[in-house]
């Protein structure tokens, strides 16, 4: 029986505003780790031996063996009940879990650690005006890419027939 990696986790809480306000400050946090952490040499390092083996300056399978990458090896587990919690890329690898939050975040560090902007994509399929998952885009040969990693789905899909969607602006 195989259990799971115990590392280290920190944190802090911060208090978010309800409604979309609320999204708002999720994203912008998102937005700021992944700023943070795609020039750490952990998230450098994994990206570089994730794509070592593609070939050269062929953006799609770079791309394409980091999404796989993420998809395959993080499990998804949900937030503690109740509370919005996002984890640093870092946390994500060493933990090899996350929600689509901590699974979008680490992807987008790992894509912009190798030279790939990333923008997040944020929908609802219920309620008009309430947003339930996250997963991001890729600019690959000029055209954004979607990626939903918590999906065992290929690169590209997304998830079908959003009530409510939102794409953050880069």
């Amino acid at each position: 029986m195989m259990l799971a990696p115990t590392p280290v986790l920190s944190g802090y809480v911060v208090p978010l505003a309800n409604g979309y306000s609320g999204v708002q400050q999720t994203l912008k946090v998102m937005r700021q780790l992944v700023n943070q952490c795609r020039t750490n040499t952990e998230i450098r390092q994994a990206a570089t031996n994730t794509v070592f083996l593609t070939p050269e300056k062929d953006e799609y399978s770079e791309a394409e063996a980091l999404f796989n990458f993420v998809r395959d090896r993080i499990r998804y587990v949900k937030d503690v009940n109740d509370v919005e919690t996002l984890s640093t890329p870092m946390m994500t690898l060493a933990g090899r879990l996350g929600d689509c939050d901590d699974q979008t975040v680490l992807l987008a560090s790992l894509l912009e650690s190798v030279g790939y902007p990333t923008r997040f994509v944020i929908e609802g399929y219920t309620t008009q005006g309430q947003f339930d998952h996250v997963y991001m885009q890729a600019l690959v040969f000029g055209q954004w890419i979607s990626m939903d990693p918590t999906e065992q789905r290929y690169m590209g899909w997304s998830p079908p027939d959003p009530v409510t969607q939102a794409i953050e602006v880069v």
